[in-house]
């Protein structure tokens, strides 16, 4: 059977991989052992399913084997067995199918979050920073990282822009499908005649790029230090500890002034640089394999308008999956976790369903 040719396949190489983490000399070579360690890593959990699946399975065939027993309640015990097993092993089975999908080579990475405000002014500016809110809440429960880059505030108490780094478990794997324009429906504070106003905002999640799939020569960087704006205190308004370096073959610019060093500064701006270099060459890959892969790649489009927020219904609905949830006020505390695999298993299914019709054309 070849599904099952292909997860022993899987299994065997998983168990190469964790015999060389013990090997001396991957041990001892620290790119090695990083690239080695999160190639095993990729592969646990289908591993972990299919071995789930394989006690499962020989239960339900001992299980069969109980059907022929002489004595009646042996017989009805085998009975109620297949009947908690049978769908059991059949849900396993179209997990394993989902898992062994193409991987987005970018579901482990850290994420580079950008998020703008768009139509709508201040109103937009102020739903800029509750999103911004929302992820860093979610974030939260999730036992990530955030650190803010930059954040260009606003006149009315919200944020023009707002770039954060994300790292932890699989960020990218979670959030790669909420770029796009998000747009709210409420009344502002600044309405006195109560009528709704319409805002959008931009939301960009970017995977971070490693050092070594983009290197960046010092020699094509400009960098420019200034003094830091907006709050944080003397220290940080008054020393040169802002940075700002500009790729000269590209002309991409990238600011950050949230640390007080400015060592640390450049180091989150090449982050960020490193990422958006990365964005560049993704999209070039994406032109290139053509309109039947793209689907498998998995980069939101971020002019298309995604979700709906809208304040009075306390309602969300996600346009591209047709889904409507009357939670908004818990999901921007950061319970998103319903919404994020709701579009997860879309765009799985999709994948499921893309792949099925290439075999059947083959």
């Amino acid at each position: 059977m070849e599904f099952t040719r292909q997860l022993d396949d899987v299994e065997r190489r998983y168990e190469e991989l964790t015999a060389q983490l013990g090997d001396e000399s991957v041990v001892n070579d620290q790119d090695k052992y990083r690239l080695t360690a999160k190639a095993q890593r990729s592969l646990e959990e289908i591993v972990e399913a299919y071995r789930e699946y394989k006690r499962m399975a020989d239960s339900l065939e001992q299980a069969y084997g109980m059907r022929t027993e002489s004595d009646a309640e042996l017989r009805q015990m085998a009975e109620d067995e297949i009947a908690q097993l049978e769908p059991r092993v059949g849900a396993q089975v179209e997990q394993l199918r989902f898992l062994l999908l193409p991987k987005d080579p970018n579901d482990e990475k850290d994420v580079l979050l950008e998020i703008r405000a768009g139509a709508g002014g201040d109103e937009a500016s102020l739903f800029a920073l509750e999103v911004f809110r929302m992820y860093s809440r979610y974030a939260e429960g999730r036992r990530w990282k955030v650190e803010l880059t930059s954040m260009s505030e606003s006149g009315a108490g919200g944020a023009k822009e707002v770039i954060a780094l994300i790292s932890g478990n699989k960020v990218y794997s979670r959030l790669k499908y909420e770029s796009g324009v998000h747009r709210v429906q409420r009344v502002p504070v600044t309405e006195q005649q109560g009528r709704i106003h319409t805002s959008t905002v931009t939301v960009a999640v970017l995977p971070e790029a490693d050092d070594v799939e983009v290197k960046i020569d010092p020699k094509e960087l400009r960098i420019d230090t200034f003094c830091s704006s907006g709050p944080g205190g003397q220290s940080v308004n008054t020393t040169y500890s802002a940075v700002r370096i500009t790729h000269l073959p590209t002309g991409l610019v990238v600011s950050c002034q949230d640390e007080k060093s400015q060592i640390k500064n450049r180091a989150k701006a090449e982050r960020v640089l490193r990422s958006r270099l990365y964005e560049i060459e993704l999209e070039k890959q994406m032109q290139a394999i053509g309109a039947d892969r793209r689907s498998q790649v998995g980069t939101g489009d971020r002019s298309e308008k995604i979700r709906t927020y809208n304040f009075k219904e306390n309602r969300v609905t996600d346009h591209r999956i047709g889904l409507t949830l009357h939670q908004l006020d818990r999901m921007m505390e950061g319970e998103i976790d319903e919404l994020l695999d709701a579009c997860t298993s879309y765009y799985n299914a999709q994948k499921l369903k893309e792949q099925a019709q290439g075999q059947a054309v083959a």
